[in-house]
């Protein structure tokens, strides 16, 4: 029989991320998490219930998540469910169900947003990612030697109509008449 231990959550932490390190210096970070259910009773009335969930993250995700969350803040969760069991100092045994975080997602950071202080409430959002370099632009083959061009011969060019001369008497130039240039022809460009 096959075996399947996944869950989603979506939620409000409930207190700022923990981090610390085992003994093999790898970062770890426990934090709890809100996730709200809102229903319609039969008698009409609005309902909300609470479940409050605790989670842990290694590695980088744990680094990251201690880095940019602090309590309040909106976050997707992708893992597996732990059932933890243990004996309290007063001799009780103890149990709860954790969530070991294997993926995750912020869901209310705004771009551009510094990273906080220890201690500060505010907007953060993850660093932004880098580009991948732009490869660098291949040299062209060398061009082939040039054959020299042989000479072609040149038709006469039409020379354009000189304006009449001015009248020594000071009076202005006469106006420029289509018909006299060219006939009204439209001249493509």
């Amino acid at each position: 029989m096959a075996n399947y231990n996944k869950i989603l959550l979506v939620g409000n932490l409930t207190r700022d991320p923990q981090l610390s390190y085992l003994p093999s210096q790898t970062p770890v970070v426990e934090f709890g998490l809100a996730v709200n259910r809102r229903w319609r009773a039969q008698d009409g009335q609005q309902r909300e219930e609470v479940c409050f969930v605790d989670c842990r993250a290694y590695g980088k995700s744990a680094e990251t998540i201690n880095t940019y969350l602090r309590k309040g803040r909106q976050i997707l969760v992708e893992g597996r469910l732990q059932f933890d069991q243990w004996q309290a100092q007063d001799g009780t045994k103890r149990s709860k169900h954790r969530v070991f975080v294997e993926s995750f997602q912020f869901l209310d950071s705004q771009r551009g947003a510094a990273a906080p202080a220890p201690g500060e409430e505010g907007n953060y959002a993850p660093p932004p990612r880098r580009a991948a370099p732009a490869p660098a632009p291949r040299a062209a083959p060398p061009a082939p030697p040039a054959a020299p061009a042989a000479p072609q011969p040149q038709a006469p060019q039409p020379q354009a109509p000189q304006p009449a001369p001015a009248p020594a008497n000071d009076e202005p130039p006469p106006a420029y008449d289509e018909e006299q240039a060219g006939g009204g022809e439209d001249i493509p460009f």
